[in-house]
């Protein structure tokens, strides 16, 4: 409860300061002292209260997994809107990229931020309370529904969001018993889908991009993820369900990072 309170409260900073003073400048200040106070405060409450190393958050191996993480993310959303194109459920054309560096900061702002309040503290903690697959259906229902009050949101989006973030990301984080795979393969996801193809990012609206994609009037919003963006494609949830299989095949083979994990 302590970890969940104080993470909501630090998570909360962001938009306390956006609805008093909507300076671009403070709240890109404001966006990285939210990350430091958020990975310090849970540091610091692991320590104080599980008397253990927070090997979750070792930073030996972040470099790489970040980096890979985000290479394989941007791998999986190109194969998701190739897929969608190929079929003609998506138009791709040449956009103009304008918003580079804004792109990048809020990629792996959101990646490192819901990463470490959905896999660290709902996940783990669930985990640690119910095992690991009720963990894994209750986390990724609540991560799902949280998306329901994002523009363009419904009942079957949040179900995507629940198997191609919920699953998956929590898989990645099993398979290494770290962090940093799950925060650079969601950053990467985000990063391609509105900063490379300039879609919809879980209904929010995306400019600036290299390309633009949008979805073809001749197919159901089920299919392309209409208004939502191909996140919340039939196609999204068949990909982010393929690569949350291969990981349970690696965890039931190599030693599990997670105690009790399958």
């Amino acid at each position: 409860m302590a970890l969940l309170i104080v993470m909501v409260a630090i998570l909360s900073l962001q938009s306390i300061v956006r609805s008093v003073a909507p300076n671009p400048t403070l709240l890109l200040v404001i966006a990285y002292v939210t990350v430091v106070l958020a990975y310090g405060a849970y540091a610091g409450l692991v320590r104080r209260f599980e008397h253990r190393q927070v090997e979750e958050l070792a930073l030996r191996r972040m470099p790489a997994e970040i980096i890979g993480g985000v290479a394989l993310g941007i791998v999986l959303m190109s194969l998701v809107v190739g897929a969608l194109w190929i079929v003609g459920a998506y138009d791709v054309t040449t956009g103009r990229w304008s918003d580079f560096p804004h792109d990048v900061r809020e990629a792996l702002g959101t990646g490192l931020l819901e990463e470490l309040l959905a896999r660290l503290v709902i996940f783990r903690m669930l985990a640690c309370a119910i095992r690991v697959r009720p963990a894994l259906i209750l986390s990724a229902l609540l991560f799902g529904g949280a998306h329901l009050a994002n523009p363009h949101a419904s009942f079957i989006t949040a179900a995507a969001i629940a198997v191609e973030a919920g699953l998956m990301l929590a898989g990645f984080y099993l398979l290494t018993g770290r962090i940093w795979l799950s925060v650079g393969v969601h950053a990467g996801w985000n990063f391609a889908q509105g900063g490379i193809f300039g879609a919809p990012v879980s209904g929010m609206p995306s400019e600036g991009s290299l390309l633009q994609s949008m979805p073809h009037e001749g197919f159901p919003s089920w299919v392309t993820g209409g208004a939502f963006g191909p996140e919340g494609s039939l196609v999204a949830v068949l990909i982010g369900a393929a690569a949350f299989c291969v990981t349970l095949a690696i965890l039931r083979r190599e030693p599990r990072a997670i105690p009790d994990a399958f």
